[in-house]
């Protein structure tokens, strides 16, 4: 692990920066292409690296995260099982009753709009949650 995966919150843009350089090959090009339709499809998203140097991607809570194995990048949606996904993206962890993941292996296809519509429809799901926890007990 190099020292840009141990990133504060202000640095966590440049530590995925560092992660998808040090990557170097189509993983890296995967999750920079990926990392740039999440940001198209929220401009407000937060970078944050957790679990020593996870790319997380969080708006009222986590969204995504991006982990990158030898046969696939794999993007983890936190709140996945309770989001429509009308085009199948999601093929992995399909069997829990929260998660759900994107699994991309090197040279796969990924649809930009299905995926941006899943992002912002994570996006809904979290600020929805947030305004749930915001919202003051009714008081019998």
């Amino acid at each position: 692990m190099t020292a840009a995966y141990e990133a504060t919150e202000a640095s966590a843009s440049e530590a995925i920066d560092a992660k998808i350089r040090e990557l170097a090959d189509w993983r890296g090009e995967t999750l920079a292409r990926v990392r740039k339709w999440i940001h198209e499809a929220d401009p407000d998203v937060v970078e944050e690296v957790k679990w020593r140097g996870v790319p997380v991607w969080s708006h009222d809570g986590i969204l995504c995260t991006g982990e990158t194995y030898k046969k696939a990048v794999k993007l983890t949606f936190a709140h996945g099982a309770a989001l429509d996904d009308p085009a199948g993206l999601f093929n992995a962890s399909l069997e829990g009753n929260t998660r759900r993941a994107l699994d991309i292996p090197e040279g796969a296809p990924l649809d930009e709009t299905a995926f941006k519509a899943l992002i912002r429809a994570a996006v809904a799901l979290n600020q929805s949650l947030a305004a749930r926890r915001r919202k003051p007990k009714s008081q019998s």
